[in-house]
């Protein structure tokens, strides 16, 4: 099969999880024999098409900056889906997987789709819903507008987690015509890492840091509030140490309001990490912490179990990640408050015998998300159309 992929951003010079997904799925079709193409901003030198690790990427535009003051840029979405029509229409493909964020694209993906009768395939990573009031406050009802056009013009559709698949039923779209390929890892890779990683642990326990965050440092993130738990386990704990992993416009806050807490020797910002020094830095890890209120899906909660790392998240009405955590199992589901999740992280480091379980938990469920898995339900959407 001739497969296209629609996504501005493309891995690895984005590194997010619509577009490590993407690529992690795209090697795996072409080792199956299928000609695996993705359309794209052009943010690599040189011609608009190059070849990538087997796989075609096309350049529609040139790279512009995704973000606009900690939002996504709705000029250059338009943009990218008015560039988007001529290099996909001269092309004749089995299947077009558009990821549906930032939607214009998916309008574009429709025309071509009836154009050169080729399915389309609408991939959701999250659906906002009300969500766009609190992201654009008036002007969310034009987002808003154009989400629910998108899941009307969307007749097949691939939803990433079960979540996300209530969400978009929410919105209108029929079950029957979702389905849920969630995303993935590469449990074999991290295995390999964990044998090199536990040469060299060091500290209580074989671990080097009591918690850690790993995410792009925005506000939806809640990472002041990760801050203040921080601050709160110190009394009893003063020797605790957190790790935050990542890079983003709130860090120079960050790392000031740690400083006005006096946890400043507490905390570690280690910034922007390579996947495999993220994962190594997770095995050292004991307890994973999430209080972002917006996940599409939560990837590095998979990584943090298959590490043997519990993880406790928030209640939050669009965070996604609350669905894969098993409360009191392999983590802790608490409000979105400081004393909450300290109570919770200390549930899971005060008992040796609740953190074995719950580690021996998380790393059983992460076996459910290897990318293989999500290959076959993925190929055999795709053969659905042959």
């Amino acid at each position: 099969m001739r497969i296209a992929f629609v996504y501005d951003a493309v891995y690895p010079w984005i590194k997010g999880g619509a577009e490590k997904r993407i690529y992690e799925l795209g090697k795996r079709l072409l080792k199956k024999g299928h000609e695996v193409h993705v359309f794209g901003i052009k943010w690599w030198e040189g011609p608009a098409v190059i070849e990538h690790e087997g796989m075609i990427l096309h350049g529609v535009c040139k790279s512009r900056e995704l973000y606009v003051e900690g939002k996504r840029s709705i000029a250059v979405a338009i943009i990218f889906s008015l560039k988007l029509f001529n290099p996909l229409v001269r092309e004749k493909f089995d299947v077009i997987d558009v990821s549906v964020f930032p939607y214009f694209s998916c309008f574009t993906v429709k025309l071509v789709s009836l154009f050169n009768k080729s399915p389309a395939v609408y991939t959701w990573h999250e659906v906002w819903d009300d969500y766009w009031y609190e992201y654009m406050g008036k002007a969310g009802f034009f987002g808003k507008m154009v989400e629910i056009g998108v899941s009307k013009i969307s007749g097949s559709n691939i939803a990433v987690s079960g979540w996300t698949q209530k969400r978009l039923q929410a919105l209108g779209v029929p079950k029957k015509r979702i389905s849920v390929v969630p995303n993935g890892i590469d449990l074999q890779e991290i295995y390999k890492l964990e044998l090199e990683v536990g040469k060299h642990l060091v500290g209580s326990g074989g671990k080097v840091y009591d918690i850690i965050f790993a995410g792009r440092l925005i506000k939806d993130k809640h990472v002041d509030v990760l801050l203040k738990t921080v601050s709160l386990l110190k009394a009893d704990h003063p020797g605790i140490t957190c790790c935050i992993v990542g890079d983003g416009p709130e860090k120079k806050d960050l790392m000031a309001l740690s400083n006005e807490m006096g946890i400043c020797k507490n905390v570690e910002f280690a910034g922007f990490q390579e996947y495999n020094a993220l994962i190594r830095k997770l095995q050292a890890s004991k307890v994973f912490v999430l209080p972002s209120s917006r996940e599409g899906f939560g990837m590095v909660v998979i990584e943090a179990f298959a590490c043997g790392v519990p993880v406790v998240t928030v209640k939050e009405m669009y965070n996604a990640s609350q669905g894969l955590v098993e409360d009191g199992v392999d983590g802790f589901t608490v409000l979105l408050d400081a004393s909450s999740i300290a109570e919770a992280v200390s549930k899971i480091l005060q008992c040796d015998q609740c953190y074995d379980n719950m580690s021996k938990a998380a790393s059983q469920k992460a076996k459910d998300y290897d990318w293989n898995e999500a290959l076959l339900k993925l190929n055999n959407i795709y053969e659905a159309f042959e």
